[in-house]
């Protein structure tokens, strides 16, 4: 057994019936090169085998959540626990002509519905009736069970990135779940153990707070950034509700490298770049106004260790985006600025400073404030979007020994936020996902067209090709339909 970390343990209880804490990760798969080497066909048996014969390496799979009682501390995993492929594994229809539009209406109604508890917290959809000889893998995966950076290695693990099976076999360790008694002394050690460290991590906070205050005497720029707490309403901050929908896009990896460099900025700078360039787009469609900066939540691994494939080891930066600002290169130039000072601000505070002060969230109160909170906030004070950018595999992938084409995985929505954007690069492509509720715009594909017109735009206006270079191994875009 392990006990859930402050991190983990909140974000299993800030889930809420209409605020879901799993996140979505989809490899779209190309089974052409698959069928003109086998005798059969790729098909759902191909890929139920792949899982069954690696669950022994995809470790946080076989992991089943173990309350404490009384809710005496935070839960536990009970590991290596036996599975029940037939219920984790299922096949879904993707509706003709089996496009990405249809794809991802698939996946959003798949996000539509919180996991089931009693159960490991996972499900795996293999999508048949896609065109062009496509399927798709869509993981439901709780983001209990690990942050980007552990995703991004687990999926690795599923994928077949060497061309090799030498770590495949049939059979893996099970255990028996811990007495109530067990469970109790075990969870005393710890809070005696937490009780012990509370002193220095007072000590670290007030160091932190005192540190970032002396740094922001530097006031440059400082009027046209977002501040904490101050966050503007937008059409994208509400009560957000139990429906999701999910919108997809890829660009080419050269389009994104090239204009960082041009303009030289890093490729996260110009990712939150292209973010405020689209969100300015859509606030003035849907609130005929765009004159106040946003605050972004952009997470920031704090283990990027390659054998980690589970838990949560993350800290967030506040970011403002100048989507006021309509001159794209100033925005450009304001993003950077604005990301260079988050980043001071958390090392001031210390990286692993929220995840530490998680740890002491009450079990007993925590699920029932946050539950009142997704049913009451209208406004997010904290932020109003969420950004991450997550780097995936360099080398093609496979999966039952057919071609890793697309990979797409995007977080939660927050209270009151109902925007959560995640660029995900493999191979030469990065791949974009969009996740809001069903209550916020008329069509989700608005957002990917907003980002890919951001990207453009910041192009054209470094003097660079407006024209984005196609995926040619990607699916064909979708746009946004007439409305």
């Amino acid at each position: 057994m392990k006990r859930l970390n402050g991190m983990d343990a909140m974000l299993l209880y800030s889930e809420t019936p209409n605020l879901h804490t799993h996140t979505l990760k989809v490899a779209v798969i190309d089974a052409t090169s698959y069928d003109a080497t086998h005798d059969t066909p790729y098909a759902f048996e191909v890929f139920r085998r792949t899982i069954a014969r690696r669950m022994h390496l995809l470790e946080p799979l076989r992991y089943q959540l173990i309350d404490i009682p009384l809710r005496f501390h935070h839960p536990m995993w009970l590991e290596n626990c036996d599975i029940d492929l037939d219920y984790h594994v299922r096949t879904v229809s993707v509706p003709s002509p089996g496009g990405r539009r249809e794809l991802d209406e698939v996946i959003g109604r798949i996000a539509s519905t919180p996991l089931d508890r009693s159960k490991p917290l996972w499900e795996f959809y293999f999508a048949e009736g896609m065109a062009d000889n496509r399927f798709a893998l869509i993981g439901k995966v709780h983001h209990t069970l690990a942050d980007g950076v552990a995703s991004a290695n687990l999926l690795a693990r599923l994928m077949d990135l060497a061309g090799s099976d030498a770590d495949e076999k049939d059979d893996y360790t099970t255990c028996q779940p811990p007495t109530k008694s067990q469970l109790l002394a075990e969870a005393s050690r710890d809070h005696l153990q937490k009780a012990v460290e509370i002193p220095g991590l007072v000590g670290q906070a007030v160091r932190g707070a005192a540190r970032v205050r002396r740094r922001t005497r530097d006031r440059r720029g400082a009027d046209e950034m977002a501040k904490m707490f101050h966050t503007p309403p937008t059409f994208l901050n509400h009560v957000v509700s139990p429906g999701r929908t999910f919108a997809t896009a890829s660009v080419s990896l050269t389009d994104l490298k090239e204009t960082a460099k041009h303009l030289g900025v890093t490729f996260n700078d110009l990712v939150l770049s292209v973010a405020a360039g689209g969100l300015r787009e859509l606030l003035l469609r849907y609130d005929g106004r765009a004159d106040r900066p946003l605050l972004a939540s952009v997470p920031v691994a704090t283990d990027r260790s390659p054998d980690r494939v589970t838990g949560n080891q993350i800290s967030g930066l506040a970011v403002s985006l100048p989507v006021h600002i309509d001159d794209p290169l100033r925005r450009v130039r304001l993003t950077a600025l604005a990301t260079k000072r988050a980043k001071e601000v958390s090392d001031l505070m210390g990286p692993r400073l929220q995840g530490r002060m998680m740890e002491y969230l009450p079990p007993q109160v925590a699920p029932t404030a946050f539950r009142w909170q997704s049913r009451h906030a209208a406004h997010n004070r904290i932020m109003n979007v969420a950004v991450s950018s997550v780097p995936g595999p360099r080398e093609r992938g496979h999966i039952g020994g057919a071609d890793v084409t697309e990979i797409y995985s995007v977080g939660i929505l927050s209270a009151a936020s109902a925007f959560n954007m995640t660029v995900w690069s493999y191979l030469d492509q990065v791949d974009i996902s969009v996740l809001s509720d069903d209550c916020t715009f008329g069509d989700i594909h608005e957002a990917t067209d907003a980002m890919l017109h951001g990207l453009a735009e910041i192009r054209e206006s470094a003097g660079l090709p407006a024209e984005l270079r196609a995926v040619e191994s990607a699916m064909a875009p979708a746009t946004a339909a007439t409305l």
